[in-house]
């Protein structure tokens, strides 16, 4: 052992040798001092007299960047983490997308495959990407070289569909901001339907009556919605500025990267929960809310069979979860090696799930109280005193299923829902800014993660190897502000929908499944197991490593088959405005608009073949990825980790070797 020396010296430099640099084998004997001029970044130093306990203890969390020998950034606690992923998963998917996709699958038939995908999907693959950042210390594109060099065309593919999705959800933000600038007018815009005078005569709006007041403010003052796709597009300056000032907003959050976003989660993680309850009692109060928690919670069966809702509900698992976005990878990376995440994905995925379910709960009380009105309304008008039959079944009359599915619907279903609930509320105004500051903020918290996943394969792929990580985030959010401003046009809600429907669904089925393989059949589950009980000291169970290895690939396979013949067999529909019913209709995408979804499909999964075939055949440089630094032989060490002995199962069925 080397002499004690009066200086201090880092414990990175301790634990390496000054002649090769390669691990040494034991610490306790083997310490070296570092040759002159050395560095490898640790801040925290050590002296002569401390013990070897404690040299194992000290600094191994710190990640030492391969590009720049500097340290890479880390949460600055736990909390933050926790937070972080917690705003990221409970977003605005949550309050805008699973009600919607509730409503649409048949209310509580969607419940079932929903809470399925939970178990079979949604916790494995949350534990699995948290497990691939914190043992590999990188971000998706270099944790998918550093498995395989064939397979960083999986981390690409993640890069691209957060960028789709990313350019897309910020418009929701901006919807936000268009709501919450007029939610300080008296009385609220929305509120009552707009009138203009002929002669001496006050005319209500014809369309606003039809469609009732929130309704129409949604797709006629807030999208100024075009008849069709089809249609001429024109720019919506009012979205045009609501989107600059959510892409500003997103821009100075970002700038400093998880060191400023780490500290805005404490408010934009825990606000939304405080606004959703005030919410739920007052919903629970409206009259009806009991006729719309039937519909959510009483299941149509023969929905089942339909596998376009299996894929709705796999789908929003991907979505809720930020599972294959290469999102919660980058978040893990910055994880000191010890943190216990497989704590933080049981408690992620199951407060997002009954985030999702007590949110449509809210959603549904409301939808209930606008279809009750209607339907009470409609029995008076008719003089009847419950809905009428023809005799065949066919409800002639005043039917509530049909009303309450009517009564909102799609994207919007959200904002008119609560809208609404709004109008029931003393003082307006004050939960009308609360509740579109929520959704602001819940956006801002995903958008946090989707970018992240972004910014970090970019610094992977080393793009601007010179730049300030300021200026590729200013970069970034410029360029994707001006692809955006398709979602700020007349034709802008259609587009939205179309990038909903094609840009993340598919791809996401296709990157999770081949994650799922890759780790199970090329990075191996005995060495995955192994990593984990490095870090959190026990090996994953058989339940997750049989759904890693063989159910959730096997069922991401039947999903994707059945939603394509499903998708030929039925056609592609999307919801066009009907000014003159006062509700949206199903229309079937356009030849042209079918193709630019099938190259928006391409756009991401084309990555994954098109890298591996380019380093088979030598077709682009590259050289082998470096992996970043991981204390493996301290850890172990200090967990006092036993060599594994294999059982019957691990062997042949799990394949370990």
């Amino acid at each position: 052992m080397a002499e004690p020396v009066k200086d201090k010296i880092e414990m990175n430099s301790l634990l390496v040798s000054p002649d090769d640099s390669s691990p040494i084998n034991d610490p306790k004997t083997s310490l070296h001092l570092p040759s002159p001029g050395t560095s490898y970044g640790s801040t925290l130093s050590v002296g002569p007299e401390a013990s070897t306990a404690n040299l194992l203890k000290i600094d191994l969390e710190k990640k030492i960047n391969r590009h720049t020998g500097e340290e890479r950034e880390t949460w600055g606690n736990r909390a933050e983490f926790l937070l972080s992923l917690i705003g990221y998963a409970v977003g605005l998917g949550n309050v805008w997308r699973f009600p919607y996709l509730t409503q649409k699958n048949g209310g509580g038939a969607f419940l079932i495959p929903y809470a399925v995908m939970l178990a079979i999907e949604g916790i494995p693959l949350f534990y699995l990407e948290l497990a691939i950042g914190q043992r590999l210390r990188k971000g998706a594109v270099g944790a998918w070289n550093q498995v395989s060099p064939y397979l960083q065309g999986v981390g690409i593919a993640s890069a691209a569909v957060s960028f789709n999705l990313a350019l897309y959800y910020n418009t929701i933000m901006a919807w936000c901001v268009l709501y919450l600038v007029q939610s300080f007018q008296s009385p609220l815009p929305w509120s009552t339907c707009p009138t203009h005078i002929e002669g001496n005569v006050t005319i209500v709006n014809k369309e606003c009556q039809i469609s009732g007041p929130t309704t129409y403010f949604w797709y006629r003052e807030t999208l100024n919605v075009a008849p069709s796709i089809n249609s001429k597009s024109v720019l919506n300056w009012k979205l045009v500025l609501a989107l600059l000032a959510a892409w500003v907003v997103v821009f100075l959050c970002m700038v400093k990267g998880i060191k400023s976003s780490g500290k805005v989660v404490y408010f934009t993680a825990t606000f939304p929960y405080v606004v959703l309850v005030i919410f739920f009692f007052r919903g629970i109060t409206l009259h009806g809310y009991q006729s719309g928690l039937e519909h959510l919670f009483i299941p149509e069966w023969k929905k089942l069979a339909d596998p376009q809702v299996w894929l709705d509900a796999a789908t929003q698992i991907f979505y809720s979860f930020g599972l294959a976005f290469g999102c919660l990878i980058a978040l893990a990376s910055y994880n000191p090696v010890r943190s216990n995440f497989v704590t933080e994905a049981f408690f992620v995925t199951i407060a997002d799930f009954f985030t999702s379910i007590f949110t449509a709960t809210v959603v549904f009380c409301v939808l209930g109280f606008k279809a009750t009105a209607t339907y009470e309304e409609c029995l008076r008008d008719n003089n009847i005193t419950m809905s009428t039959s023809d005799g065949n079944g066919t409800v002639t009359k005043c039917d509530f299923k049909t009303i309450i599915s009517e009564s909102a619907s799609g994207t919007g279903l959200a904002f008119i829902a609560f809208t609404e609930a709004i109008n029931q509320f003393p003082v307006p105004q004050l939960w009308s800014v609360l509740f579109f500051l929520m959704l602001f903020t819940l956006g801002l918290d995903s958008m946090f993660g989707t970018l992240e996943g972004a910014l970090t394969s970019i610094n992977d792929m080393m793009l601007f190897p010179t730049a300030r990580k300021e200026v590729v985030c200013g970069i970034v959010c410029g360029t994707m502000f001006v692809i955006s401003l398709c979602f700020a046009t007349t034709t802008g809600s259609y587009v939205f929908a179309m990038f909903d429907s094609f840009s993340a669904n598919i791809p996401l089925l296709i990157i999770a499944f081949i994650e799922c393989v890759a780790m199970s059949y090329v990075y191996g589950l005995k060495r995955l197991s192994l990593d984990v009980e490095m870090m959190v000291g026990t090996r994953p169970s058989y339940f997750f490593m049989f759904c890693w290895r063989f159910v959730g690939p096997v069922a991401m396979v039947v999903i994707f088959t059945a939603s394509i013949v499903e998708k030929i067999s039925n056609g592609t529909w999307y919801e066009v405005w009907d000014s003159s019913k006062g509700f949206a209709v199903m229309s079937p995408w356009p030849g042209w608009c079918q193709v630019v979804a099938a190259l928006m499909i391409l756009s991401s999964i084309l990555w994954i073949p098109g890298v591996a075939i380019a380093k088979y055949f030598r077709l682009i440089s590259w050289k082998e990825e470096v992996a970043s630094y991981f204390p493996e032989e301290e850890l172990i060490e200090e967990r006092s980790i036993e060599p594994h002995e294999d059982t019957v199962i691990e062997k042949y069925l799990l394949g370990f070797k």
